[in-house]
This record gives structure tokens, sequence and C-alpha cells, in this order.
């Protein structure tokens, strides 16, 4: 089968490589000449663990192309997907919608054959529908039927998400063409035994929103409840483990730290907040999770300025990990942002270094020294921080991290360390929710 996407951002190349990777015949569109150069010379334009090899294996093997003509790209694919973004629309929240629908219109100009397009991008409820309106609108004599096929992939583990995802949802109105070749799309996934889930396609849209609003709001609770671990003397890992245990809760997603951020959550449960207030069904527990966890990151600056004895004017504070997950390059959203610029605020040198992340962080925090590993960002510093619990970070020599320190100051807002370890080090720890 022939599969175009079109954008190669996150989701459309790791989408588009992992289709290859199925047998399928893929080209991959984007504008942007310079990004489909770089591709196709073997540098990805981000970080996603074995990404490279992957688009490598299948561009050699010739079921991956790349192309800036998106006319000859959909000529003759039977699934168009469309991965292009959707950041949140500047002044009220809601997704911006401009990229997609200015896709959709060359997409169907191009066309002159049945086609099924397939919104892969993160979109709102009823996007599909207005996507079906310019299709009808612009050739009303041809079939193009419109799905949502939304995607569930973490970053850091994109690749192994999409080829074992625990499941499939694809939204139609009913079309049996339409959920044949999606079924056929997916048919590689069958070994696996991955539940393909064909709903409404409304329905399809609501899913991937409640999901994230769901999971950003069990990692708001706990850090919640690490606020009051901290408050009542009780901690926050057992707390965690606790419920966790419970099988109608889940482990996953309960671990304590500086907040949530990336390309998902944040955007996401905004664009949910505005569709509850435009349908007039406000969802008031997310509009709390947003507001809670906005706060939260600017928190941090404080909890670390506390942890030095309330007054970080002119020290330096090392921070180890800026992105808002290990195993991505993502600076969107990363509380590392906020918590710079609550240390600035406060007076602050910092010093700072991430294995994936310093050279898209430096444009974005320009007064911080970026060093070359963990123990020269420590060389001389009041206070160590740990914001991103990259492997890395996880065995740290701590007594050389404590020799080149000024201070003995370390903040671990990831609870990466036992106690006695950092005081067994000469440190003094400081951590989140014990």
């Amino acid at each position: 089968m022939k599969i175009t996407m079109i954008g190669t951002g996150y989701v459309g190349l790791v989408s588009g490589a992992c289709f290859a990777d199925f047998g399928h015949d893929v080209v991959c569109v984007d504008k942007d000449a310079g990004k489909i150069a770089a591709i196709e010379s073997g540098r990805m334009p981000i970080f996603e663990p074995g990404l490279d090899k992957l688009v490598g294996d299948n561009a050699a093997s010739g079921r991956l192309t790349f192309t800036t003509d998106l006319d000859a790209g959909v000529k003759g694919a039977e699934a168009i997907f469309i991965a292009v973004g959707t950041p949140s629309r500047r002044g009220d929240g809601h997704a911006d919608l401009s990229y997609v629908y200015a896709a959709v219109r060359e997409i169907v100009e191009a066309l002159d054959a049945p086609a099924v397009i397939v919104t892969k991008s993160t979109v709102p409820v009823g996007t599909g529908d207005e996507v079906e309106r310019i299709a009808r609108e612009l050739k009303p004599d041809l079939d193009i039927q419109v799905v949502s096929n939304p995607e569930f992939l973490r970053e850091g583990a994109a690749i192994g998400d999409f080829k074992r995802p625990d499941r499939v949802v694809v939204g139609t109105t009913g079309s049996e063409r339409a959920i044949a070749v999606m079924s056929q799309v997916y048919r590689p996934l069958n070994l696996n035994q991955a539940p393909l889930m064909f709903t409404g396609r409304r329905t399809a849209e609501l899913i991937k929103y409640a999901a994230n609003a769901f999971l950003a709001t069990k990692i708001t609770f706990i850090n919640e409840m690490a606020d009051l671990c901290e408050a009542v003397g009780a901690e926050v890992q057992d707390v965690a483990r606790g419920i966790g245990l419970d099988n109608r809760i889940g482990a996953k997603f309960l671990h304590a730290g500086p907040g949530y951020g990336g390309s998902c959550f944040p955007k996401d449960t905004l664009a949910l907040v505005k569709t509850g207030q435009d349908y007039d069904a406000p969802i008031r527990i997310v509009e709390t999770v947003v507001q809670v966890n906005d706060l939260r990151k600017r928190a941090m600056g404080r909890k670390i300025v506390k942890a030095m004895g309330g007054d970080a004017r002119g020290k330096t504070i090392a921070l180890l990990g800026l992105t808002f997950k290990p195993n991505t390059d993502d600076m969107r959203d990363a509380p590392s942002l906020a918590i710079v610029q609550a240390l600035e605020d406060a007076g602050a040198r910092i010093v700072a270094y991430d294995p994936e992340g310093m050279e898209i962080a430096a444009p974005m925090m320009p007064k911080v020294v970026m060093a070359k590993d963990a123990y020269e960002a420590a060389d001389g510093a009041d206070a160590v921080v740990l914001i991103t619990e990259w492997d890395i970070f996880r065995a740290l020599d701590l007594k050389r991290l404590a020799a080149a320190m000024t201070g003995t100051a370390l903040i671990d807002l990831r609870n990466i360390y036992p106690a006695g370890e950092i005081e067994a080090a000469g440190l003094d720890l400081s951590r989140v929710g014990g």
C-alpha cells in the first residue's frame, strides 16, 4: 500500500518510518527543503532513540522516500496522513488548525483518484467535519473519506509505542471503504494483537485529548500530594507506591516532580479546556490541573532558593537536565525554563548540562552557561539541582560532585537518590515530597 505522510515533524517522521518498516511504501512530504535534505543525508531533525537507523534502513530499501513536492507525493496514495503542527493559538489557547486546513486544501487539489485523508495531528472535536467540508467543496465528485487516527507516542519511546501500541483508535463516519483502508494500513500489527478500535470520528478526536488530560491530572495530583507530604512529614514515594499498587489506579504517572511539559500535555489540556468552554461543558478538573502545573514550575525555583538558605543572589547553581523528560531534545514547556527564570530573578548565576537539549535550550536561556558534563557544571557551584532524570544522572560519582562544588546543597527534583547516599557524600539533600 502507498501511504503519504504530510509533515516530517515528530509524529510524521516516526509514523512514516514505522509504516515503511511494516512494508508499506511511504512518501514523507515537507515544505522545508532544508529539513528534507538533512533527513536524506541521515541527520534527524529531532532526537529519538533508534530513529536515525530506522529511517536510514527503510530509505535504503526504497520503501521510505522524502519530497517537497506534495502533488507528486499524493499521487497513487490510498491513505494520506496529515501530521502537521497544531500549536496553541496565541491569545486564546485554542489549537491553531491553520496548518491542518492548508494541508487539506493542497492535498485535495492534488488528488485525482479516491483516497482516505487521515488526521494524525492532535485536533479538537469537529475538525474532521471541517476537513470533510473543505474536501467536498473543492472536489464534490471525488470519493474522499476523512478519518481521525490520533497518535499515542511517548517521546523517547515512540518507535516501541508505534509498533507495540496499547490500542489503535480510528474514527470514521462508518464508511466501509475507509474502514477497509485503515484495516490494511494497520494489518501488520495483527501479529502483536494490538486492538484496532473503530469509533465515530468525533469520539476518536476526543479520546486523544481525554487521555492526555487524564495523565496530566495524575501527574498534578501526585505533585500536590508531594507538597502535602512535605507539610505533614510523610514520604510521597511511598504514598505513590501505596496507591499505585491498586489496579484501579496504576503506578504509571505517579512520580512527583517539577511539573509536566513537552509538546502534548500543556497544549492539549489547554485546548480541551477551551473546547469545554465553547460547548458550555466546562471541565473544572482539567482547568485546575493547568493552573496548578503552571504555578508549580515557578514554585520549584523558590524551593531551590529555600534549600540554599533563602538567598541565591550572587551564587552559582548547576542544573542537571534541561529537557522536559529524558531521551528527547524537546524543550517545549520544559519546567527548566520557568526554573531558570525564577533563579535568575533571584540573582543567581546558572550553569547547566543536558545530554541532548543544550543546543535547543541555549537561545531560550541566553544567560545560562552550558557545560560539557555534570562535573564541569558543578565546578564551583553553591548548589546542584537535578531536573531531568536522564540515565547518565542516575549513577553520578557523588563524592566527585561534592568535591567540585563550593556549597553542599543538592536539590533532587526527581527523587533519584536515597538520602543516605547524598549524606555519605557530604551533601545536604532537598527532595520532592519527603
